[in-house]
């Protein structure tokens, strides 16, 4: 607990209330059932080349809203964007459902203060290291958290976006982001196939399907990147960099670099180390939507190495 002017400020803010956690059992479970059913549908029927299309576009432009926006521009401030950009970022990144701005930043904000030690809300390493205590922090730390009814403290850990005017509209409006995050695919596989079925499986497909990936991939950065892979440089804690989900995150599981250095614009900072992210990042700069970038410099990296 800290002390500030206004007195002490805990870690956790008000309790989710029982219609809260049915509502997010509903938005978690639902996506991941439908993730289940699509392994036998994708064999049969139901899968058409519109519904890859769909489903591609809005994974990508859902995953780069958390990214870049959730991740690299809200929370750690890698670098600065015009009002447009960041309103776009902010609903961009509603549409991967996984809470709204300022739930998920300050979220993620406590996991860096307290980052696998007591405070991070998803650690996987809270329990021990023995086999059972990993097993158990793994689901803790990839999903189990979020069933909690304990909500980390606005106030103390993200009070820049509760004082600001767009972002909490966009925040307060998120169930809209996630209806329409649920819609949208269904609208446009109905009008481009014009068939009730075309929007039936873009519902599935682009819809449920698209989130719950998106879903795993993002908590595969909590679980799996804070277990297993390498640790180049310096952090203080598990974190460490996972190449096969490179891709699939645009760049997030490169993940020791990010904890070594969280307010870099770049994750993948060493050769071959592929950063959607990051690039897309440089694009926003060269249109003139994005400025003082935090991009890695020699010295930085060297730095933060480990030795030897």
């Amino acid at each position: 607990m800290t002390t500030t002017a206004t007195g002490p400020q805990p870690l956790l803010g008000d309790r989710r209330s029982l219609a809260q956690q049915l509502t997010l059992k509903v938005f978690l479970l639902v996506p991941f059932a439908a993730l289940i059913a699509a392994v036998p549908l994708v064999w049969g029927w139901g899968l058409t080349w519109l519904d890859v299309i769909l489903t591609a576009v809005l994974y990508v432009v859902a995953t780069l809203g958390v990214t870049v926006g959730y991740h690299r521009y809200f929370t750690h401030g890698a670098f600065k964007a015009n009002r447009a950009l960041r309103v776009a970022l902010g609903i961009a990144g509603s549409f991967a459902v996984q809470g709204s701005i300022i739930f998920w930043v300050a979220s993620h904000r406590r996991h860096h203060a307290y980052a696998d030690r007591d405070g991070d809300p998803h650690s996987p390493w809270l329990f021990g290291t023995s086999p059972t205590a990993l097993l158990r922090g793994f689901w803790h730390a990839h999903m189990g958290w979020m069933f909690s009814r304990d909500v980390t403290n606005y106030q103390r850990f993200a009070p820049d976006l509760l004082r600001d005017k767009d972002i909490r509209v966009v925040s307060r409006y998120f169930g809209v982001w996630t209806a329409g995050s649920l819609v949208l695919p269904a609208v446009l596989g109905g009008l481009i196939s014009w068939s009730w079925w075309g929007a039936l499986t873009a519902f599935f497909w682009a819809g449920l399907v698209r989130i719950a990936a998106l879903h795993h991939v993002t908590w595969s950065v909590n679980s799996i990147c804070h277990m297993v892979g390498s640790r180049p440089f310096a952090s203080r804690d598990k974190a460490a960099n996972f190449w096969p989900l490179a891709i699939l995150s645009m760049g997030e599981s490169w993940h020791n670099s990010h904890h070594a250095d969280p307010t870099c614009a770049r994750h993948g900072v060493l050769r071959g180390q592929i950063d959607i992210a990051a690039r897309t990042i440089w694009v926003f700069e060269r249109f003139g939507w994005a400025k003082d970038v935090r991009w890695p410099t020699p010295e930085r990296l060297a730095r933060r190495r480990v030795a030897g």
